[in-house]
């Protein structure tokens, strides 16, 4: 089997989770700059075997797109351009920040590691991909 790749992408930093290549675990990657993700999931896709790339939909509680909508669009738009091998799906990510803030509590983070914003996104992201494993097992 090959991994599953999760983005929490947003404006300034892109929080980045997979799976093993069996699919059981999901574990946080790295937070990339948005502006140097796609050179990072190029070089990521040439070393690992990547099946599936999800990507959380921003998306407001009465379901009506944020302010961060547009740039998520745009970068499916450029993710299918660049890996069309690969399957994309967009998934919720309403309220991954805020579990991935009180994750990093419960664990017993440091308050100065908590508030590396870097964290957080990491974090949502394994959120994300965890929530999508228990969904289709």
């Amino acid at each position: 089997m090959a991994r599953i790749i999760c983005i929490d992408y947003g404006g300034k930093r892109t929080g980045l989770a997979v799976t093993d290549p069996l699919q059981i675990i999901a574990t946080a990657l790295t937070t990339v700059l948005t502006k140097d993700l796609f050179d990072y999931l190029k070089q990521y896709f040439a070393q690992e075997q990547v099946e599936l790339i999800l990507i959380g939909e921003p998306r407001n509680l009465d379901d009506t797109a944020t302010h961060a909508t547009p740039l998520v669009e745009l970068a499916v738009k450029r993710l299918q351009k660049e890996f069309p091998q690969i399957p994309l799906k967009m998934v919720d990510e309403r309220f991954t920040s805020k579990m991935a803030s009180r994750a990093m509590v419960e664990m017993g983070m440091k308050k100065k590691d908590r508030q590396v914003k870097g964290n957080v996104d990491q974090i949502a992201a394994t959120i994300m991909l965890q929530e999508y494993l228990q969904s289709i097992s």
